[in-house]
């Protein structure tokens, strides 16, 4: 049953002998009607008031979610920028390994070239070594000759008697004989050479 203040204003009570006084009872309806109509206006604004905030909630809510997604969003972008970093950095760490095993391996064979070109220069420095001391040994041997033969020589030193001794030493050197043979041969002067 729904009353309203009008209702309350209107109600009317029947009388009877030793009733009520009727002038008490219409004033305390009175109050009564003014109270429950101060009550129900109270009552429509707290509704109307509950209203608001039930649609202000929802807005939050709305918004609340869309702060969610917000937030969900720009976590994956981090962790998408976070996971595209380290595989940057790994790719960079694995090219500069590479680019770092190259290098030593470059600097592993220049190494082993450098101690191979050591070694030939070693072998050669041998071999001149002793080609110089052959040289040496055989100059050696005609300035002995010399003094033991003066007459195996002519005049000029260009003249020289021997020519195997003469192609010899032009052989140890490397060049062409620069001396002439002559037409004087001893057999005990050869054997001693």
């Amino acid at each position: 049953m729904n009353i309203t203040p009008l209702d309350i204003q209107q109600q009317k009570f029947k009388t009877r002998i030793r009733g009520f006084d009727v002038r008490e009872v219409d004033a305390f309806l009175e109050q009564v009607a003014n109270v429950f109509e101060s009550l129900q206006r109270t009552h429509k604004d707290r509704q109307e008031e509950v209203r608001r905030l039930e649609l202000e909630i929802q807005g939050y809510r709305k918004r609340e979610e869309t702060f969610k997604r917000a937030l969900l969003n720009s976590q994956k972008v981090l962790d998408q920028m976070k996971d595209n970093a380290r595989k940057s950095a790994e790719l960079i760490i694995a090219e500069a390994e590479v680019k770092a095993e190259k290098i030593l391996n470059n600097a592993h064979n220049r190494l082993a070239q450098l101690h191979e070109d050591i070694s030939e220069l070693k072998r050669q420095r041998t071999q001149i070594e002793v080609q110089i001391g052959s040289i040496v040994e055989a100059h050696s041997k005609l300035l002995e000759l010399s003094k033991e033969a003066p007459f195996v020589f002519k005049s000029s030193t260009k003249d020289l008697v021997f020519p195997d001794i003469c192609n010899s030493v032009s052989k140890l050197v490397g060049c062409k004989p620069l001396l002439r043979p002559t037409s004087c041969s001893s057999p005990r002067l050869l054997q001693r050479l």
